[in-house]
């Protein structure tokens, strides 16, 4: 079963990437073209930020996807870096993931809640009628993923603590 969940987070990680780049050239391409829209050319062009502002909600909440997949995601490792046992290091992995996965929890929760809220009673954009659940959306995906990957991170940590040898320190490194 493991390489059908390589083959899955490899093209993930290849959607997440494509995601990214598109939302990312709409956004510069769109700013520039509203600038040179206003300032160059005169034009008052409604409804362009809108599209900004729906392109940059995706590619943030792509970015903490594209993060969380990584493991690059704001943490502070001042404690790990202090630990030199490997079992002790397995056991801080867990629990950090556990915690991360707890949070990500709540914040599916919270999402699903908004979303459903969002379809519920539509709101749209002022310009453009774009429904609000269009960026509800991506916090909804970014919040499942997350949580994905928590889960993903309390399984390595589990496997981890499962391999490691009580009182052994990290390689080349003394107990």
């Amino acid at each position: 079963m493991q390489p059908f969940f390589k083959a899955l987070d490899e093209k993930v990680g290849w959607l997440l990437n494509a995601v990214a780049f598109v939302t990312s050239l709409l956004v510069v391409g769109l700013m520039l073209f509203l600038i040179l829209a206003r300032y160059v050319f005169g034009w008052s062009l409604v409804g362009t930020l809108e599209l900004v502002m729906l392109a940059g909600m995706w590619l943030y909440m792509t970015g903490a996807l594209i993060a969380s997949r990584r493991g690059e995601h704001l943490v502070v490792d001042f404690l790990e870096l202090q630990l030199r046992d490997v079992r002790l290091k397995a056991l801080h992995k867990t629990l950090v993931a556990v915690i991360v996965a707890i949070i990500s929890a709540c914040f599916v929760y919270w999402a699903q809640r908004m979303l459903a809220w969002g379809i519920e009673r539509p709101q749209h954009t002022p310009e453009l009628s774009i429904p609000l659940w269009v960026s509800q959306a991506a916090i909804m995906l970014a919040s499942v993923g997350c949580f994905c990957y928590a889960l993903r991170d309390v399984w390595q940590g589990i496997a981890a603590l499962r391999d490691a040898r009580p009182g052994y320190a990290m390689s080349g490194e003394e107990s």
